[in-house]
């Protein structure tokens, strides 16, 4: 197969929609926040990029992107299939995955199936079963020649990769330990509130305000671990070239423990073991009047690397350095990197490597629950844990949300509890 063409169905076909000048026709699945954000960023990253068909699960979501960008009513879709119907649109060759994130595997399967390339944001998957779905479906993308590009913008942000292009030609020896955070207060506070009340007063159904309430929800975001933090892990593996081994955590509820905040956690401390035993600590927490610390720090023999997405950025040690380059915005660059990749036919594909991050966060989550320290092998050929969406799921439907977990009581499924003293692997 050569550069630019793409196998369905057994044939060969020309990427014509996706080369040279050609117009990027973009269709956004998942209108609110973070999708139609996404929509503006791509808009602005290259010539040539129209918005023109949206995809929600409700319609007042994705009213705002509709009016920006002129869509019409009949490329205008709504429901839990609603991405089926954006996606069975010919005209379309690249499409914005911004819905929560517990419906991303199969949505990316959809559109990896139909031939689109496709920006998705991250985390990838809330379970091993779903990223075991994503991973399947970014091989074929690289069969059917398609670009995939995750939201995970520090990769395309020049600090970002000065300072670990500097990590790995060695400019801080070898890596002995690391340190990654994502520390701030709560998110959501007055929403989470209004939403309960909607769905108290029976103005919601079960799964309305779950989806609705999202990122308090584990089915949905993977809990805050997955959903957030899963960036500053991302770039932990970037440094080593490499995903942990093991892993053992810990976390807890204390703080947000009224209803209305779902079934997850809100703090996290990890341990993460990669390559060679080298021990790296992963801590998150989303806790009002806490100290915030969003950034990482790599330490080596000869130094360490400190980042943080305001592009602070340096190394201390023997060779010294800080960035003060240029700082275009990364949220527009990894459009501008994913639609360059795509007209010059040599396509971009993100997917395995967001998905093995994304697996990384939920290990530690899982990990935490149970307090079970388990390697990455047993995690991804025992653990039973699928938390993916029936494909019959209604907006009307009954679904009981499990309760937050409570070590020593939870239990990882496809656990079988090892002698005493051993670990699992």
């Amino acid at each position: 197969m050569t550069a630019g063409t793409l196998a369905l169905t057994g044939a060969i076909v020309p990427l014509a929609q996706a080369r040279g000048s050609d117009t990027m026709r973009v269709g956004v699945i998942g209108c609110g926040g973070r999708g139609s954000g996404a929509a503006q960023n791509c808009v602005e990253s290259s010539q040539g990029v129209e918005i023109v068909a949206l995809a929600d699960t409700f319609e007042d979501r994705l009213q705002g992107l509709k009016k920006q960008f002129k869509v019409p009513d009949d490329r205008c879709f709504v429901g839990l299939d609603a991405y089926k119907k954006l996606l069975a649109l010919d005209d379309i060759n690249l499409v914005i995955l911004g819905t929560p994130p517990g419906f991303r595997p199969k949505q990316f399967a959809e559109a990896i199936k139909r031939g689109k390339n496709v920006f998705m944001e991250k985390p990838v998957a809330t379970c091993p079963a779903g990223i075991k779905m994503v991973i399947e479906a970014s091989e074929l993308a690289s069969q059917k020649g398609l670009a995939v590009v995750a939201g995970t913008q520090r990769r395309h942000q020049q600090a970002y990769v000065e300072t670990i292009k500097r990590i790995h030609d060695g400019a801080i020896g070898d890596l002995v330990s690391a340190q990654c955070y994502w520390n701030m207060g709560a998110l959501w506070v007055d929403a989470a509130k209004r939403n309960w009340e909607a769905y108290k007063s029976g103005k919601w159904s079960d799964v309305e305000w779950q989806i609705r309430n999202w990122l308090f929800i584990k089915w949905l975001s993977g809990d805050h671990i997955c959903e957030q933090h899963v960036h500053n892990i991302d770039i932990i593996n970037w440094a080593f070239d490499a995903i942990p081994e093991q892993v053992h955590g810990q976390g807890g509820r204390q703080y947000r423990t009224e209803p209305q905040y779902g079934n997850i956690f809100d703090h996290f401390g990890v341990e993460f073991f990669y390559p060679g035993d080298v021990r790296t600590i992963s801590m998150c927490r989303q806790i009002d009047g806490t100290t915030d610390n969003v950034s990482e720090r790599v330490v080596g023999t000869k130094g360490s690397a400190y980042m943080d997405s305001s592009g602070n950025c340096k190394i201390e040690g023997e060779n010294a350095w800080a960035y003060n380059g240029p700082t275009p915005n990364p949220y527009v660059v990894e459009h501008t990197d994913l639609i360059k990749s795509i007209r010059s036919g040599n396509p971009l594909n993100e997917g395995k490597r967001i998905a093995e991050s994304t697996l990384c966060a939920i290990m530690g989550r899982e990990s935490a629950y149970s307090r079970q320290q388990f390697n990455t092998k047993w995690f991804l050929s025992r653990c039973t844990l699928d938390l993916l969406p029936p494909d019959d799921l209604k907006l009307s439907d009954s679904k009981e949300l499990p309760p937050f977990a409570i070590p020593g009581k939870y239990q990882i499924p496809g656990w079988v509890q090892p002698e005493r003293g051993r670990r699992r692997g």
